[in-house]
């Protein structure tokens, strides 16, 4: 307690330049109370205190649909700060940030294509906070998950986005809600990006009635409307993506599918039998190559004789983008959504991207791979921070407003944790609900013959 006093006294010395030894907390009060004194304003009469608090109040925002300009926001704060015996406050309002940026972005690699996407991107204020808050919560999410896991309230497979989020959110602003979307077993960041709630996504990890899947899905088995999985077999979701896309092209209502896949599926036979019937058939499908450098515990140079997994369709044509730059990814992105929708077929996208955990939790990711090279990945190329460094150097938001941003996001993960570790697990006979959709309810039999269950729909 006396070491606090003397570096509070101390401190308080250097501020107001006089000689402060409080020995006490009562003296250090007092001290306080002088400094307080002789740093405040000068008192005024009473009707002037009550008329300069009235017009110290900060105008009231007009409403969104008949905003005032920005001079008048100006000129209304300037006014306040005419009135004698006020304080300055300074406070930034929207007026002061940049609405609207352009940025530079990496060119793309092409195969089969005369031009690429375009080298510049523009960003609105109101687009990049919304990437910012996506990318941010899955992020958190993702190590709540962790955490979660190590403390065995999350079971069996876990394998986690981090890193990665800049592929999702930039899919999703290039592509429509009504269109679709078909992943692998790393699919809680898509889960999200296709209107899931966190709460949903942590209580299906943790087998809770509230999950998204009501508890029987788990990490690899997430669905949304248009959001197809979420599928724990290697490769398989690549031919389950060309019948959705043929089921497009066969409706005729001008949608996509994007087909996910990693760097260690790209060796799959069926990979190339879905390429080929696209082609075939010139179907609306984003063939795309998540290609985070490392198929579980093996490098993509010692597992692929070719890493140019752009190129693999041969005859389809084929990018290659920069996975850790959200801008990249949604301007690659609304490229190959405008091919397919023209009619020109399928076209393969290779995202280079990284994740910082393993390939799942069970791998500590620091085996095959040095903590150096993930350390330098963060410090260098991490999303999340090129997206907010750029909204930052362009004065398009400020320090104070991303930090609401992360509190809030904090606040969100940490309510979703708690309702995923309290709400209660399905009871058994729920186990055998939703096999069909919109079917009556039917008898299946369970391990013996003469246990019966229900299905309803």
């Amino acid at each position: 307690m006396k070491n606090m006093l003397t570096i509070i006294s101390n401190a308080l010395c250097r501020i107001t330049g006089r000689n402060v030894g409080a020995q006490t907390v009562s003296e250090l009060l007092i001290d306080l109370s002088e400094y307080v004194n002789v740093t405040s304003p000068p008192a005024v009469p009473a009707l002037a205190q009550t008329q300069a608090q009235t017009q110290r109040q900060p105008p009231k925002p007009p409403p969104v649909s008949t905003r005032a300009p920005a001079a008048q926001l100006v000129s209304a704060q300037a006014d306040q700060l005419d009135t004698p015996g006020t304080r300055a406050v300074v406070s930034r309002s929207f007026a002061d940030f940049t609405s609207q940026a352009t940025f530079d972005i990496k060119k793309c690699d092409v195969h089969r294509l005369e031009e690429g996407p375009p080298l510049k991107a523009e960003l609105t204020r109101e687009q990049g906070l919304r990437y910012y808050r996506i990318m941010q919560t899955v992020r958190r999410m993702e190590l709540k998950a962790d955490q979660l896991y190590k403390q065995k309230i999350i079971r069996g497979f876990c394998h986690l986005y981090d890193g990665q989020e800049a592929c999702a959110v930039g899919i999703e602003a290039a592509i429509n809600p009504s269109d679709h979307l078909i992943t692998a077993y790393r699919a809680h960041g898509y889960t999200y990006t296709r209107g899931i709630a966190v709460k949903e996504i942590l209580a299906e990890l943790t087998g809770r009635r509230g999950g998204v899947a009501k508890g029987k899905g788990g990490s690899m088995h997430m669905y949304a409307p248009h959001f197809y999985g979420g599928n724990g077999i290697v490769g398989a979701q690549v031919p389950l993506g060309a019948g959705i896309a043929l089921a497009c092209q066969y409706q005729g209502n001008n949608q996509v599918c994007v087909a996910l896949y990693g760097d260690g599926a790209a060796n799959q036979g069926q990979l190339f039998e879905s390429f080929n019937m696209a082609a075939l058939w010139k179907l609306p499908c984003i063939f795309t190559c998540e290609n985070n450098q490392y198929g579980m515990g093996t490098s993509v140079e010692r597992a692929s004789a070719s890493t140019d997994y752009y190129k693999r369709g041969d005859f389809i044509p084929g990018i290659r983008v920069d996975g850790m730059d959200v801008l990249c990814v949604r301007e690659a992105f609304k490229f190959a959504a405008e091919h397919c929708r023209s009619g020109k077929g399928p076209i393969v996208m290779e995202l280079k991207t990284y994740r910082y955990h393993g390939h799942s939790m069970s791998d500590p990711g620091v085996s095959y791979r040095t903590r150096e090279e993930i350390q330098e990945v963060r410090s260098k190329s991490d999303p999340i921070t090129m997206l907010k460094e750029r909204m930052l150097s362009n004065n398009m938001a400020s320090v104070e407003e991303f930090k609401e941003i992360d509190i809030a996001i904090r606040k969100e993960v940490e309510e979703a944790a708690q309702y995923a570790t309290s709400d209660p697990e399905p009871p058994l006979e729920e186990l055998c609900n939703h096999i069909f959709s919109n079917d009556s309810p039917l008898e299946v039999r369970g391990t013996n013959p003469w246990a019966r269950l229900k299905s309803v729909s």
